[in-house]
């Protein structure tokens, strides 16, 4: 059983010595409690839930012709707001990078961008996923 929780807490630091997670996730952890043990883990689950979809919905509008870079934005900024909450902080990095070129109009490099934090949504999901079994 102790090496099991020496495994636990070794993958929990490497979020951290990553960077994959920051701060506010360490703030989202103290919010759990007695009363609601499964906390962190609700909260992550609908975040990881609803970020999908909204990657989905950034790779409609990306899709569009035109492109409008103004809803573009407002989706890249739902994000931003939900990957700050729980600390996903290199997804929070990319959404960043791509609402910068949605500023200046640049479709490839917000593609590029997008293409990368969909990378990092996924490495995310699949190590808080394997975290939380």
């Amino acid at each position: 059983m102790e090496a099991l929780r020496q495994q636990i807490a070794k993958m929990r630091q490497s979020f951290f010595d990553e960077e994959i997670l920051d701060k506010y996730f360490l703030q989202l952890e103290q919010l759990e409690d007695i009363s609601n043990p499964g906390f962190v883990k609700d909260v992550v689950t609908l975040y990881l839930r609803d970020s999908t979809k909204t990657l989905a919905t950034i790779e409609d509008e990306m899709a569009k012709s035109p492109v409008d870079f103004m809803n573009l934005d407002k989706c890249f900024h739902q994000l931003k707001g939900s990957s700050a909450s729980v600390g996903a902080n290199k997804v929070l990095n990319e959404v960043n990078k791509a609402r910068e070129h949605c500023k200046e109009g640049n479709l490839e490099a917000a593609q590029a961008s997008f293409a990368q934090l969909k990378m990092e949504h996924t490495t995310l999901q699949a190590k808080l996923l394997a975290y939380f079994e």
